[in-house]
């Protein structure tokens, strides 16, 4: 404090202007709650915030007394938009401050999509066991009512229903997807290469064809058309039977 009383001292002694000195002495401030001129000794040096805003409050009177007179000597109390100012950390030090604040972004970002993963695990696990745990109970309950009709206790067959309505309503969803027709690239292959439809069993026998015998011909049935006899005729009668006919007919013999 004698430190502080000298030093001013030294100050009041040169006589020097306002605005080489800027010094302002500012009285009680008023307190913007309570209205009233706020008592030092009130203040708790203890209390760090009410030693703070005195001394904010403080200042800010300082402030509200010198801006008008340095308005009135026109000392420009504004930063002009084309001021620079060096920064105190070099570019170097910047950019190790922005990797290490992109990596923690980047971290916590990892963090959330995990936590994230493990909700919707968590999730579809419950739904999964959901859905077990309604098919084991309705397997039971088909189950019970089975046995109490085998054994009488009950004639009523509603189970039967429900697993045909089941069944109906996978036919019908199996129908609706065939009622949507083939994809874009089957209809592409069926213009290029025809469609071939079904191979097997075309060739089969049907009702309506065993029944037609309007295209019978007993001459060619029995090998007795024209032209035949050139081909063979009778020879093809005489034909050589093949090995396995011979081994048969040798094993006979004996």
């Amino acid at each position: 404090q004698e430190g502080l009383k000298q030093c001013l001292s030294e100050f009041e002694q040169q006589h020097l202007a306002w605005v080489e000195r800027l010094d302002v002495t500012s009285g009680q401030v008023l307190d913007p709650v309570s209205q009233n001129a706020s008592n030092k000794d009130a203040v708790d040096p203890e209390n760090d915030f009410q030693r703070e805003m005195s001394f904010y409050r403080q200042a800010q009177a300082a402030v509200l007394e010198a801006l008008p007179r340095l308005r009135k000597l026109q000392v420009p109390t504004r930063r002009p938009d084309d001021y620079f100012a060096e920064m105190a950390k070099s570019d170097k030090q910047m950019q190790k401050i922005r990797q290490k604040l992109k990596s923690k972004q980047e971290a916590m970002e990892r963090s959330e999509k995990a936590k994230q993963l493990r909700a919707m695990r968590k999730y579809g696990k419950k739904v999964q066991t959901e859905i077990l745990q309604r098919r084991q109970k309705e397997k039971k309950n088909m189950l019970d009512a089975v046995k109490k009709y085998q054994k009488g206790l009950s004639d009523k067959l509603d189970f039967l229903d429900e697993e045909q309505t089941s069944q109906g309503n996978k036919k019908g969803s199996a129908s609706q997807r065939i009622k949507k027709g083939p994809n874009a690239k089957r209809r592409y292959k069926n213009q290029k290469f025809g469609f071939g439809g079904k191979k097997k069993g075309s060739k089969w026998n049907t009702k309506e064809s065993f029944n037609d015998v309007s295209s019978f011909r007993s001459k060619v049935a029995h090998n007795k058309g024209p032209g035949k006899a050139g081909k063979g005729g009778k020879k093809a009668l005489n034909k050589r039977p093949g090995k396995r006919a011979r081994q048969k007919m040798k094993s006979r013999a004996r």
